[in-house]
């Protein structure tokens, strides 16, 4: 008996042709074809929203005239395809040109609790499968840096940053200053700004009148004549 599979026919030493041994099924595997009234969503009034929508885009269009006036269901080797009172491209629903509409089917896919706001390319993924239309990649993206939940806990990808180093204590006046501009305050003569300069030690401050047009070199003169 062999005694990982404790089964008394395969004996030690005897070959067997693991090729008559069928782990996974086909059936298994295969994809049954989905029908559009099929889409699990949930939302069903979803694509009777797109069906009242008349906004489309100008490449639906011009498809949606050929299907008119040619009289038929499929058009441009089954590329684009009436059913149903919606356009499918290649077997998935064309969304027409609303915003808050596009907006909902994205939804869909990312805020629900099964999909648990995934990033962009797998929401892409999820949208694409039974959805489409132009800039849908955009438009995830769009949404995406848009959602709070999602920024707040998605996977931050930078290397953590180091412990802060506190600045060196000052060993004498003004050898560490600061300086900042407080701008576009009331005209008072010729003047509109304030250079502020702090020294670090004492907390000693200089207020020094400006204009909003002071050059780099206005500005070191007045470092040279003030400070």
């Amino acid at each position: 008996m062999n005694g990982l599979s404790r089964r008394s026919d395969w004996k030690v030493g005897v070959e067997k042709n693991n090729e008559k041994w069928t782990l996974v099924k086909k059936e298994w595997l295969e994809a049954q074809a989905v029908e559009v009234s099929e889409v699990v969503i949930d939302r069903v009034d979803i694509l009777d929203k797109i069906r009242k929508s008349k906004a489309k885009d100008d490449e639906v269009i011009k498809a949606v005239k050929e299907i008119k006036c040619i009289g038929v269901k499929v058009l441009r080797n089954e590329e684009w395809r009436e059913y149903e009172g919606l356009m499918l491209k290649k077997g998935k629903v064309y969304v027409s040109k609303n915003k808050k509409l596009r907006a909902e089917v994205i939804r869909l896919y990312h805020d629900t609790p099964v999909e648990e706001h995934r990033g962009q390319w797998k929401t892409t993924e999820l949208v694409t499968r039974n959805f489409w239309w132009l800039g849908i990649s955009k438009e995830v993206k769009r949404y995406i840096e848009e959602c709070d939940t999602y920024q707040r806990n998605k996977n931050h990808t930078q290397a953590p940053a180091s412990r802060l180093m506190p600045n060196l204590i000052p060993e004498k006046p003004w050898s560490y200053i600061s300086a900042d501009f407080i701008m576009k305050l009331s005209l008072a003569q010729e003047y509109n700004s304030i250079l502020v300069v702090v020294d670090k030690l004492t907390k000693i401050a200089h207020f020094i009148s400006i204009t909003e047009k002071t050059t780099a070199g206005g500005l070191a003169r007045l470092f040279r004549d003030n400070i």
